[in-house]
């Protein structure tokens, strides 16, 4: 059984990071600029979630695969897979603390890490990947 969220999530090294954030608060231009930097889209805008034995797997909308809204443009094709194991959550927000504690969302039996990230920041990608990577230290 899967469940569909208001999400965007793209895929690093066949990891799925989903991007969580109000209409219009920046998530298909975050996804983008991370397809640019090799990632490949999951999905724009909605995403299917899908429990695995060990993990929860994010998929496309069957009939949107590569499909993302670029603002000003419209429907664009980027390169694209079908779905890839969630690993790292992201909303979108203006971070409150300079240093955060490491958080992770419950999704049923499953703990996600999770970061919030302004997305307009030069470096939100690069954020994105290193906390995908388990570069960022927890504070304790």
């Amino acid at each position: 059984m899967s469940w569909r969220v208001h999400a965007t999530a793209v895929a690093i090294e066949g990891r799925a990071v989903l991007i969580r954030g109000r209409p219009g608060a920046g998530k298909s231009d975050l996804a983008l600029r991370l397809v640019d930097r090799g990632a490949k889209l999951v999905s724009d805008d909605a995403t299917l979630l899908r429990r695995r034995a060990r993990h929860m797997l994010c998929l496309s909308v069957p009939g949107f695969e590569g499909l993302l809204e670029a603002r000003g443009l419209g429907m664009v094709r980027v390169p694209h897979v079908h779905s890839a194991p969630l690993s790292v959550i992201v909303s979108l927000g203006i971070p409150t603390e300079r240093l955060p504690a490491s958080p992770r969302r419950r999704l049923g039996r499953y703990a996600v890490p999770e970061i919030i990230l302004d997305p307009a920041r030069p470096a939100a990608p690069i954020h994105v990947e290193m906390a995908l990577n388990g570069d960022v230290l927890p504070i304790e």
